[in-house]
């Protein structure tokens, strides 16, 4: 039975004064879509599980795509991160929808894209509050243009090798998922850019 939280809306859907609600797709333990929650309670304590994905895209000379999250975002503020990452809308397959946000974030659309498996996990954020319970759908692909990010959703990019992730996870904060989907989206990566990674 699918989740839903009581909301006071207007006839199109939305809260008086705010704008429509953006709703998740809630999934099961097997990724089974079982229903939609509003994103940002999704996110709260206790968490629910729901669909998302998470995209590395590289450049020719096999350096990872990276992104710092724009100041403004709600969640992981100003923090690096993978190229991108989110969630498909309620029907909307994985593959557009990872499509789609790196265009709509960085501005470029893939060369190649090509699907990296799944995880699945719960991490709680200690600087917000909030949870990702997540069943991610991970991507791997090329990227041959120069991004052009869209600044509510970017603050900033850099393409890095192996070694330079390393440094940089020493030195700044990562979103607290990167760890965890770049691990698992390894096996698909060095099949795209080689086994340094």
């Amino acid at each position: 039975m699918p989740e839903s939280r009581p909301s006071l809306l207007t006839e199109d859907g939305a809260a008086p004064g705010a704008p429509a609600e953006i709703l998740l797709e809630l999934v099961d333990d097997e990724g089974v879509t079982i229903g939609t929650a509003e994103k940002l309670w999704a996110h709260q304590q206790p968490g629910r599980l729901h669909r998302a994905f998470s995209v590395f895209l590289f450049d020719r000379q096999g350096r990872m795509l990276l992104q710092r999250r724009a100041l403004g975002k709600y969640h992981s503020p100003g923090v690096w991160s993978n190229t991108c990452c989110g969630h498909p809308y309620p029907g909307e397959q994985p593959f557009v929808a990872a499509a789609r946000r790196t265009a709509e974030e960085l501005g470029v659309a893939p060369a190649l894209l090509c699907e990296a498996g799944t995880v699945r996990y719960d991490l709680p954020d200690e600087a917000s509050g909030l949870i990702e319970r997540e069943w991610n759908h991970l991507f791997v692909g090329l990227v041959t243009d120069e991004p052009q990010p869209d600044p509510e959703e970017v603050d900033d990019f850099r393409y890095v090798t192996a070694e330079e992730l390393k440094a940089l996870e020493a030195e700044k904060p990562t979103s607290v998922w990167f760890r965890t989907v770049f691990e698992a989206a390894l096996p698909g990566i060095r099949e795209i850019a080689g086994p340094s990674w």
